[in-house]
């Protein structure tokens, strides 16, 4: 089984240890650096990236996160994308570990929150997205292969070798598919290490 962690310091981390627990992983709240020892991986959860980067940095936990997630499998959703991206338009990164650029709150205010169906690379059918507030990847790296965009052709989810992005919450949706996609990236990594 594997010890998949799970950012618990603000925002919607409860939604996904819930699907980590219905795919047969085991998540692990992490809220101080020592929880980051023997897991396989992480989810960086939505919820505000700001809040997130100063409790983390409060906390003691922003050095030991950020070397983490340089080696090891890490999700970011949503606010999550954020804290991953190398560029932010118009801030100064948080992470900054992800080859992607991404614009905050791209949709506008809470009300302007959607779902939509999308066409992800890999699966047969589309995957419903919840998109609350969210961020869009405006462009991507060399190395960052683009895995679903919008009907319009806006980039909502990319992976970089150990590192997967997305711009809305699977979490909110029954559909485990993105959950299983990260467990196959962290089993990939285990057995090359």
């Amino acid at each position: 089984m594997l010890n998949i962690g799970v950012l618990a310091l603000q925002g919607d981390f409860a939604e996904h240890a819930v699907m980590l627990r219905q795919i047969g992983a085991n998540p692990i709240e992490v809220r101080k650096a020592e929880h980051l020892a023997d897991l396989h991986g992480l989810i960086i959860p939505g919820g505000e990236s700001t809040t997130i980067s100063r409790v983390a940095r409060a906390s003691g936990l922003f050095e030991p996160l950020r070397d983490f997630v340089a080696h090891k499998p890490t999700w970011g959703t949503c606010a999550g994308a954020i804290l991953l991206a190398k560029h932010i338009t118009g801030e100064k990164a948080h992470l900054g570990v992800m080859d992607i650029t991404v614009t905050r709150n791209a949709f506008g205010r809470q009300i302007d929150s959607f779902s939509t169906d999308l066409v992800v690379e890999g699966f047969e059918t589309p995957l419903r997205a919840v998109f609350i507030r969210a961020p869009i990847i405006e462009s991507v790296g060399a190395n960052v292969r683009v895995l679903a965009r919008l009907a319009d052709g806006r980039i909502v989810a990319a992976q970089q070798g150990h590192l997967l992005a997305t711009a809305f919450h699977p979490e909110l949706t029954p559909d485990t598919r993105l959950h299983t996609y990260f467990l196959d990236i962290c089993y990939q990594q285990r057995i090359v290490a």
